[in-house]
């Protein structure tokens, strides 16, 4: 009886030991990558410098569960204290089917800003910071707006080259030389960031500012398929450090991260883009005080946005 004994608690022990090797090889593996995050998340703080950028004051809409609105905005302030926004998107992540839209808001609509005299949108936010800015949108387009995030162009580089250090595929349509800073031949290239930034700013053809608009459209499809790559998983970390000094936004840093995973879950899948105003959705026109505007044929784009978010605006 007692050699059975022996014999039952050595089969016993067989068979929960590769059980604790397990567990143990988890715990080992979890915190290896706790401290790998940590250690790539200081580093991407130490390349910005280790200052967070305090978020300006901004009022946004009360979150829901299908859909979020974020207010992204492209600023070259060339050390200014005050500067218009240069890029200004609504990116609308759909939770429910975990897809990305990008509406761009052309920065010469002719706004009502309230408080002010009527004005290019992109002077909204140089007369009252983010605050106004979103004000102007939701009262033109009756949107929510959840939250923001806000860029300076010189950082946006400094991020593009930590996010892809090989650089982010673009096709260039044409020669591209004119008030950029580099100068682009045609063809599938990779593009650093000073370059990608470059493309996506140049304006000196035909299509002039709906040009723009377009590539910058490109440019943030093309991030986003390069930052849910399995090569860019390594990267993000180091990436998010980087960003809390170089992204002004009000969302928590959890948040962010939280919104990054969704996406990168979602896969490769196309980006839907639309560029208000629509095609045939305007005039042009000129004011003393204002200079050469897109007076927008407000019902139409209305809604040609609401059909393209597929929510309701108020």
């Amino acid at each position: 009886m007692e050699q059975q004994y022996e014999t039952r608690q050595g089969r016993k022990r067989k068979r929960f030991r590769p059980r604790g090797k397990i567990l143990l090889l988890l715990i080992v593996l979890l915190l290896g990558a706790g401290i790998y995050f940590f250690i790539q998340f200081q580093q991407g703080q130490n390349i910005a410098g280790e200052t967070e950028i305090e978020p300006e004051e901004f009022t946004g809409d009360a979150n829901n569960s299908g859909f979020q609105n974020i207010l992204v905005l492209g600023v070259d302030s060339r050390g200014e204290a005050q500067s218009r926004t240069d890029t200004m998107m609504l990116v609308t992540h759909d939770r429910e089917n975990n897809e990305v839209k990008i509406t761009s808001l052309m920065r010469d609509i002719y706004a009502d800003i309230p408080g002010y005299q009527s004005y290019k949108l992109n002077t909204a936010y140089y007369l009252g910071g983010v605050e106004l800015l979103g004000e102007t949108i939701r009262e033109m387009f009756g949107v929510k707006i959840h939250n923001y995030a806000l860029i300076d162009f010189t950082s946006f580089e400094t991020l593009v080259d930590i996010a892809a250090p090989g650089g982010v595929e673009i096709d260039v349509e044409k020669e591209m030389s004119e008030k950029i800073g580099v100068t682009l031949m045609p063809g599938v290239q990779n593009l650093n960031g000073q370059e990608l930034l470059g493309y996506a700013r140049f304006r000196a053809d035909s299509e002039g500012d709906f040009g723009r608009v377009r590539r910058q459209q490109q440019v943030l499809a093309a991030l986003k398929d390069e930052l849910i790559s399995v090569s860019a998983i390594p990267k993000l970390p180091k990436l998010a450090g980087a960003a809390q000094a170089y992204v002004q936004t009000d969302m928590a840093l959890v948040d962010q991260i939280k919104l990054g995973t969704q996406l990168a879950r979602g896969g490769g899948s196309e980006i839907e883009r639309l560029t208000i105003p629509i095609e045939g959705g305007y005039t042009d026109a000129n004011y003393s005080h204002a200079g050469a505007v897109l007076e927008l044929d407000l019902e139409r784009n209305r809604q040609a946005l609401e059909e393209f978010l597929s929510q309701p605006l108020d």
